[in-house]
């Protein structure tokens, strides 16, 4: 009966019970405890690293995506809001060396379908129109990234917008533990697409001419590339069933 009782007054009691605690803490071998207190103050930094950095990203919608510098071409407020969008005009005069005090490094992504890159593309585009080879992009090594992406399709009105982001997601995803580093921290969008830099300037287009997505000579390279794209996309879907993506403030 005395055994119980001392037994129901340890635990009642508040000093032995921190007591209790505070042995049971000296258990743990000091390095662990140590390691315990290394990883809290590593979060605490990653998670102040991480809101300084969303803040200077809302302060200033002029920061490219890794906070690191402003934008270096002039943007317009585009059809897309989430992306930054470039004139015909301004990637004219990119092509002229306007901005060569800045940057000579760039790499225009074309988002078609290859019967219509071959009909006629803007000069030195690479035609880029699955999302494997947008994931290939995003295993260059360092010094073989361009400084800047510029994308575009057709009309910029889906396919090009839809590579982007998809590129941007894998980036950020990548970069998971470093946010907000990316790889590519600086890609704009061409406004109006092909169409309309090959109306505004056709000396930059190579060859000269222009093949609409919807061309009647095509029909059946249309056909086979949606049916192949639509099947990836569906295997895409059942491999990612179950898993899930970080989320991030920002774009």
């Amino acid at each position: 009966m005395r055994r119980c009782m001392e037994e129901s007054e340890m635990k009642s009691s508040p000093t032995l019970s921190r007591k209790s605690s505070c042995l049971f803490t000296n258990r743990i071998p000091k390095e662990n405890r140590l390691v315990n207190v290394a990883e809290e103050v590593i979060r605490d930094k990653d998670v102040d690293r991480i809101k300084l950095a969303v803040e200077r990203l809302s302060d200033s919608e002029e920061l490219i995506a890794d906070c690191s510098k402003p934008y270096t071409l002039p943007t317009i407020c585009g059809k897309h809001k989430d992306l930054k969008s470039i004139t015909p005009q301004t990637l004219t005069d990119l092509f002229s060396g306007e901005y060569n005090q800045f940057y000579t490094d760039y790499t225009i992504i074309d988002c078609r379908y290859p019967y219509e890159y071959n009909g006629g593309h803007i000069q030195g585009a690479v035609n880029i129109y699955t999302k494997q080879c947008i994931d290939v992009l995003l295993q260059r090594s360092e010094k073989d990234r361009p400084q800047i992406l510029i994308f575009h399709c057709e009309f910029s009105s889906q396919r090009a917008p839809t590579l982007l982001r998809h590129l941007r997601a894998q980036d950020r995803m990548l970069n998971s533990q470093n946010y907000p580093r990316l790889y590519y921290p600086e890609v704009y969008i061409l406004n109006g697409g092909y169409k309309a830099f090959y109306e505004h300037n056709q000396d930059f287009c190579n060859p000269s001419s222009y093949v609409p997505m919807l061309h009647e000579d095509y029909t059946s390279e249309l056909h086979h590339i949606r049916t192949v794209t639509k099947s990836q996309t569906e295997r895409e879907k059942t491999r990612g069933k179950g898993k899930t993506m970080s989320r991030f403030v920002r774009f």
